[in-house]
This record gives structure tokens, sequence and C-alpha cells, in this order.
């Protein structure tokens, strides 16, 4: 038996939410986690403190299912085909970027916020894709084992719930350890939780993005 692949075009949806504050504004773009949508991680993202400051994104995952609760959802990826999914999904990515250059005035600063099985594509855009990353989010997901050129992040938040089962302590030490040993500055985050954000997480989210206040300008507070 042989296997062919045929590329064909399939449309990819994302939500913009543009700065409350500035027409021009630096970048923030999101990725939901395994069978959410994009309203989901908008949600996420527009509730970080301080995140009205930026023009945030959140991009929608080209694979639609149906999961268990009967919810149309969508998955960045499977084992199948995996190196074919990431080179398209981090194609995807690049173009819609693309777009929001055209679109909106955008700084020269972008950080890919991520929230689990979106974790990881949100390092694989930062590191793979046209438009390298200044900074990177990361929320109770981990960093594709395969990636290097990690020293490429300027600066990165790793966060954890202590009560996660998915994203396991072991994991969340060893990301930590591999951003800082590639000379990254990171701040990591372990609070009180499950498998997703809190208000202790939305917290820590807002001290880090208020860290970039200096280097984007000093009305983002």
């Amino acid at each position: 038996m042989q296997s062919f692949f045929m590329q064909t075009m399939v449309s990819g949806r994302y939500l913009l939410r543009p700065s409350a504050h500035s027409a021009q504004a630096p970048l923030l773009a999101g990725f939901h986690g395994y069978g959410q949508t994009a309203e989901d991680e908008l949600l996420l993202l527009s509730a970080i403190p301080g995140a009205e400051y930026w023009h945030c994104c959140s991009i929608e995952a080209l694979h639609p299912f149906y999961p268990s609760r009967g919810v149309s959802g969508a998955s960045w990826m499977t084992s199948l085909q995996r190196d074919q999914r990431i080179e398209e999904n981090v194609r995807y990515v690049d173009a819609v970027v693309d777009a929001l250059n055209v679109e909106l005035s955008v700084s020269d600063k972008l950080v890919f916020h991520g929230f689990s099985q979106g974790a990881g594509m949100a390092c694989r855009a930062a590191i793979l894709g046209s438009h390298p990353g200044s900074g990177l989010m990361l929320l109770g997901g981990d960093i594709p084992p395969e990636l290097a050129l990690l020293e490429r992040m300027g600066r990165a938040h790793i966060a954890r719930g202590s009560r996660d089962r998915f994203y396991t302590a072991e994991r969340y030490d060893r990301d930590v350890a591999r951003m800082s040993d590639a000379g990254v500055q990171v701040t990591a985050t372990l609070f009180t939780g499950d498998h997703g954000a809190n208000e202790e997480y939305f917290d820590a989210a807002g001290r880090f993005l208020r860290g970039w206040r200096s280097i984007v300008g000093s009305d983002l507070c």
C-alpha cells in the first residue's frame, strides 16, 4: 500500500480584540486547549490584567470535532502525520500574523500564549514560525520535547495548577529547567488550582505582562 498527500485549501478562523487604549500596540496571540474554541482562549486572554493594552488574537485549530460533551471543539493535532500537521499549523499561524500586521498597527513585540494542548502550538509558533516571539506564556501545557533553539525566547512565563493531573509537576520542573538552561528569563508560577486558570493565575500572568511596560511603552500598566 502506498500513502500520498494532497494539499488542499482549508479555512482557519481567528478572533481579534484590538487594544482599548492605543491604535498601535503589541500583539498577544493565543492558542486554546484540546476540544476548545477560539472563544475560550479569547476569554482567557481578556481576563489577564493589562491585556486591554494589547491587541489580543485567539487562533482556532484547524481540526474541528465533537468532544464527549457533544459541543463542537477543535484540536491542533494528533500523533497521526505529526510532522505534516506541525508544518501546516505553523504556516497557518504565520498567515494569521501576516494578516494582523496588515489589519492593525502592531508594535514589534509579539507574545504567544498557550493553554494545555495550545501550549505546544504556542512554542512551535514562537520557535519555528516566521514571526519569532518576543515572549512566551504557557498554562497547563508543556514544551514539545523535540524543540530546540529555546534561547530565541527573551522571556517566558510557565504556570501550573498544583492539582493539575495533565501537566504534571515533573513536566513543569523540566520545562522551567529547559528554559533556564537556554538562558531565557523565565518566570515560574505554581498556583493553587487544577487544569485551568483562576484568579491566582491571572494575577501572575498580569504581572508578567506588566513587566513589558519598559519594553513596549510606559503606558502599559
